[in-house]
């Protein structure tokens, strides 16, 4: 690789200018012959926190938030979280996202290092080998319905194109060693893993669902569906309408996560909800469930892991959402998974291989759930038996412990 001389640029973040907005956009041109280029953000990480990300001429080409302090774009590679290409003439930013700023500011020097011949990418990991484990779907014996078949997977999981550390190879071959089925790949503010899912999901066997987790200060959501970019610094409203427009499906995350709870307005909220969140440790404590009453009557149950790394020893699909949906192939399959949440067809429990309450048709069929209490808005009944069916009834239902423990949800 060739290098070209360096670019610095240098200043001060206030909290003043947090206060304005949460992005803002560090200008720099490339020179003339420049093919790649990799930019370095430095500022003293013990007083702030600084999110980074990039924008090209008329397109975005990446996000990292505060998982990297570099990345490098290439016409034939990029570090992940960013798109790669022609470095395109014309006006760039380096984004940086002020997510904390103290009292009196922070200083930042950014330095932008073009190359006449882009520097030649890291060597990937070797993909694992595939898991001999069944997916929950055959293992657990659930009947079709009308054509459609009982799916288990994590809605909610991030790799190395954002704050996660596996590759996407690794995650899934994670994932489909749980006995998932499928897999939604929501990496922050970004679609730079969506077009490695087709070849990771052949080597796994695992279906793969591309995602982005729309990530800001008030609140984060996942957007589903091979849909393109949906830009984050937009109000809530304009997600809702690009995801709509495109065909996707909008998902509101962990709503009540610490400082991640949902605080965006919204002129029509979302159907679909991550009622169970890898925030809700204690499942005694109600107050998902209440939100979830709260935010509209017909939701859409599901729940996400946020998975990120294997040490947090919370692995992907802990809890699982359950889609009764087309058992297609190709990749048409993760389409089918997201068409039944649209529809409302899904189930939320511990695990794969947990309690399991599913609306079946006009019965709710329940599963390895033996001495558990079925709640519903105007029913109760003790399980009794390892496979029971019921009589369906209208409303959002769960299965509780006998010390008031949530252990599935069915919408």
């Amino acid at each position: 690789m060739t290098a070209l001389p360096a670019i610095r640029l240098s200043g001060r973040w206030t909290l003043d200018d947090r206060l304005v907005k949460q992005v803002w956009g560090v200008p720099f041109e490339l020179p003339a012959g420049a093919r790649a280029f990799t930019v370095e953000l430095s500022y003293d990480r013990s007083a702030a926190v600084l999110d980074l990300g990039c924008e090209g001429p008329g397109r975005f080409r990446g996000w990292s938030g505060g998982a990297r302090s570099r990345y490098t774009i290439a016409p034939s590679w990029a570090t992940p979280g960013y798109l790669p290409g022609e470095p395109e003439p014309g006006a760039w930013q380096v984004l940086v996202g002020l997510y904390r700023v103290p009292l009196d500011g922070v200083a930042y020097e950014v330095t932008v290092t073009p190359y006449a011949v882009p520097p030649a990418p890291p060597e990937p990991p070797a993909a694992p080998p595939p898991s001999p484990v069944a997916p929950a779907s055959a293992r657990r014996g659930l009947p079709a319905l009308d054509g459609l078949r009982w799916q288990a997977g994590e809605l909610h999981a991030h790799t190395v194109h954002s704050d996660g550390v596996l590759t996407i190879d690794e995650l899934a071959a994670l994932a489909r060693s749980e006995g998932l089925d499928f897999l939604a790949v929501t990496d922050h503010n970004t679609v730079s893993h969506h077009a490695a899912l087709p070849g990771a999901q052949a080597r796994a066997g695992i279906t793969l669902i591309p995602g982005q987790e729309v990530t800001t200060d008030l609140g984060h959501a996942n957007a589903f569906g091979d849909i393109g970019w949906i830009d984050f610094r937009r109000p809530a409203d304009d997600w809702a309408r690009e995801v709509r427009d495109q065909d996707g499906l909008l998902s509101v995350n962990h709503p009540l996560g610490a400082d991640c709870a949902w605080r965006h307005p919204f002129t029509e909220r979302p159907r679909t909800a991550e009622v169970w969140h890898s925030g809700w440790w204690d499942r005694t404590w109600g107050a998902p469930l209440s939100w979830a009453q709260a935010w509209r009557d017909d939701v859409v149950y599901i729940g996400g892991g946020d998975f990120h790394r294997p040490e947090e020893n919370h692995p992907p699909g802990a809890p699982s959402t359950w889609v009764l949906a087309e058992p297609s192939a190709g990749g048409s399959a993760g389409a089918a998974i997201v068409e039944g949440i649209r529809a409302g067809r899904t189930a939320v429990s511990a695990g794969p291989g947990g309690p399991l309450l599913l609306r079946h048709g006009a019965e709710f069929l329940v599963l390895d759930a033996d001495g558990l209490v079925l709640w519903g808005p105007e029913h109760r009944a003790v399980i009794r038996g390892d496979r029971v069916t019921l009589p369906a009834r209208p409303g959002p239902h769960r299965l509780e412990t006998t010390r008031n423990e949530v252990m599935a949800l069915c919408t």
